[in-house]
Parts: C-alpha cells; sequence; structure tokens
C-alpha cells in the first residue's frame, strides 16, 4: 500500500509549501487525482503490463524491454496527459515460461517473448493500429464492456 508522505514535490505544490504527497520513486503529486490527471487517467485507451521476470525471463532482459518501451512511447508522445496508452511493469504475470509477457487490455491479448523488437512491433501493430499481433499472441482474455452495460 502507497502510504502518503510529506514532501515538497517542484511545481506540484501551491506556493512551495510542503505537501501531503503520494507517490513512490522520483515522482510525489499532492493528491492521487493530480497523479491520475499527469498519467491521462480517463483518456487511456489501453493498457500495457508487462513481466520483467524472474521466472519467465532473466530480469535483465525483462528491465531491457521495459526501457524501452517506456522510452518509446514517450518519444511518440503517446504516454502522459493526453497520451492514450498507459503502461505497467510487474514481477509476475503468473506466466512463467515464453518471458517477457505482456498483455494489453481491453483486449485481453496475452504476448509472449517481449524483447524490444516484438515490443516495437506490439506497439505499431497493436496499441497504435489496432491489431493484434497473431504471431507473438499466445491467449486473449478481452475486458467485458462495463462502461456500457
Amino acid at each position: 500500500m502507497i502510504e502518503p508522505r510529506r514532501s515538497v514535490a517542484p511545481g506540484r505544490s501551491k506556493g512551495g509549501a510542503a505537501a501531503l504527497s503520494w507517490g513512490v520513486g522520483k515522482k510525489a503529486f499532492a493528491s492521487p487525482e493530480l497523479a491520475a490527471a499527469a498519467f491521462g487517467v480517463g483518456k487511456i485507451t489501453r493498457h500495457l503490463f508487462i513481466c520483467l521476470g524472474p521466472d519467465c525471463v532473466e530480469p535483465e532482459r525483462g528491465e531491457e524491454t521495459w526501457a524501452y518501451i517506456k522510452k518509446r512511447l514517450k518519444e511518440l508522445n503517446l504516454t502522459g496527459p493526453d497520451g492514450p496508452f498507459y503502461r505497467t511493469k510487474c514481477q509476475c504475470l503468473r506466466i512463467c515460461n515464453g518471458g517477457p509477457i505482456g498483455v494489453v487490455y481491453p483486449e485481453g491479448t496475452w504476448y509472449r517473448d517481449l524483447t524490444p523488437e516484438n515490443a516495437e512491433r506490439i506497439i505499431q501493430e497493436h496499441l497504435i493500429g489496432g491489431r493484434v499481433v497473431e504471431e507473438l499472441c499466445f491467449a486473449r482474455n478481452p475486458l467485458p464492456d462495463l462502461v456500457d452495460s
């Protein structure tokens, strides 16, 4: 669980005063709402999760792919306050071979062997183009359309 902490986050609190912040790592926001806005929550159309290992792949390979995905989505201006895509790393998606393993929602398309090269195909063909990369897909479990229900 992420706990609130007192900090001064440059550019994120009024008047430079210490504010109750939420977050971990380098970024801290005065509230979860501000963090969500900064990451484009509410505008997200697809979400890519990637397992970094250690069971499905050596952690170094998982981290290499993660760094590539972060860099490319940022270069293509596809994440952030106006970007339509979100990416999340995790340590286990419970498919402990063939990794790095990834899954794209809302389609629930599961991918194997997310090397940087294969990640680029998924970015271009699936995230941007809306077409599943069939050669890398090993399972599907789309989310139900709950918004229109």
